[in-house]
């Protein structure tokens, strides 16, 4: 989006240049990537950088209100309340489509907001991969709020180990191994010492959760936690001794809760120019004029599942759960980034941390995908290039930098 910087990019990469750094990223934690690794980063300029945090404080604005809590209660489904919640999340993020505005500029434009933790270790190794093989300027960070390698590591230390042993922390997901996010884990675990774990593995004694660690019965003090109830519900195999809402004397690095409380469900109390409309479905007297203008989403589905983005009234009438459901405005993402074969567009996750006892949560890092398609998806970008994850390299602000 620099247009001297991708011009430059463009320009001087090589194909052995990109696959030297796939080999260098897959060697560093014995792990190749499964999903696509787009060839290029994204350059973002100072006014979009300014756009999209303002566009974060606007979603944090919401749920830092003293009324979020109890409105949010709502937002978790019947059978799902995990006990042991924080008041707050450690783990915040928000996607933006890349826009433009009746002006031709740059604008973000809110798709999805959620509290629940990615690929914060992964991202950082990748932006050290695209700079290892890449001429990135070194006054361009992917970092924000004066954070380098040393401080987002020390920050990330202090969100999921707390004051505790490394040992007794584990990284809780559903078979992590054969997650398509796995390369995260196994960043996770090799700097900073979190054992990625399945449900299925953990043993209960009482209120007490254990699990083996090289044949050794360990407490488990905390649990960064990315199980997404979607997925472990459709899970009737997995035998578990903990169904996860049970309580146990455990702290949470990033409560199962706000995966709930901050999701689309949080949408339709986003008041702001870079938040299309949101609507939720069950509170609507009538369906707006020009439905065509709307995409239909499931709140609680995950990696962009259930969206019908030509809906019908056919489509809405099927629904027997309206309360699940979403009308947000389409937005028409920009093709903003020039490639060899083409345009791509992107989608800009800010991704934010919230330390305990800090009045609101702050940029930390950032992730990209890159598309050709009509959405984000892998399934939707098949046999391109130039697409799937990154990351951004923003200029920085002289106001706050």
């Amino acid at each position: 989006m620099i247009t001297e910087l991708r011009e430059r990019y463009n320009a001087d990469f090589r194909q052995a240049d990109y696959d030297a750094m796939m080999d260098w990223l897959s060697a560093q934690h014995n792990h190749r990537p499964p999903f696509p690794v787009a060839e290029t980063p994204v350059f973002v300029p100072l006014d979009l950088r300014r756009k999209l945090l303002a566009g974060c404080e606007h979603v944090v604005d919401v749920i830092t209100a003293p009324d979020f809590f109890e409105k949010s209660l709502a937002a978790i489904p019947e059978g799902q309340f995990v006990a042991g919640e924080s008041r707050d999340t450690a783990f915040l993020q928000i996607d933006f489509g890349i826009c433009r505005d009746e002006s031709g500029a740059l604008i973000p434009q809110l798709i999805e907001a959620q509290g629940f933790p990615s690929l914060y270790t992964f991202q950082a190794l990748l932006a050290r991969a695209y700079r290892r093989f890449f001429k990135i300027p070194d006054h361009l960070s992917h970092f924000f709020n004066g954070l380098d390698d040393e401080t987002y590591l020390a920050k990330l230390r202090r969100l999921i180990i707390g004051d505790h042993d490394p040992e007794n922390v584990i990284l809780l997901e559903v078979e992590p191994d054969k997650q398509a996010t796995r390369i995260d884990f196994y960043v996770t675990r090799d700097v900073l010492g979190v054992q990625p774990v399945c449900l299925s593995q953990l043993k209960r004694e009482g209120s007490r959760l254990y699990y083996d660690r090289d044949g050794r019965k360990t407490p488990v003090h905390r649990i960064y936690n990315r199980v997404i109830f979607d997925e472990l519900l459709k899970r009737d195999d997995l035998a578990r001794e903990f169904s996860l809402i049970e309580p146990v004397d455990v702290e949470w690095a990033g409560h199962p809760n706000w995966f709930f409380r901050l999701s689309k469900h949080t949408l339709p109390m986003i008041k702001s120019p870079y938040a299309p409309e949101s609507l939720l479905l069950s509170e609507l007297d009538r369906l707006p004029d020009q439905l065509d203008q709307y995409v239909l989403k499931p709140l609680y589905s995950f990696a962009g599942s259930g969206v019908i983005i030509d809906v019908s009234e056919r489509d809405i009438e099927g629904i027997q759960d309206p309360q699940n459901f979403i009308l947000q405005r389409k937005v028409t993402y920009a093709p903003a980034i020039p490639t060899p074969d083409g345009y791509s567009k992107c989608e800009i996750r800010m991704m934010m941390l919230w330390e305990p006892g800090a009045p609101r949560p702050e940029a930390a890092c950032n992730l990209i995908r890159l598309s050709k398609g009509i959405m984000t998806g892998v399934r939707y970008n098949k046999d391109k290039t130039w697409v799937g994850g990154a990351v951004g390299f923003f200029e920085p602000d002289p106001e706050m930098d």
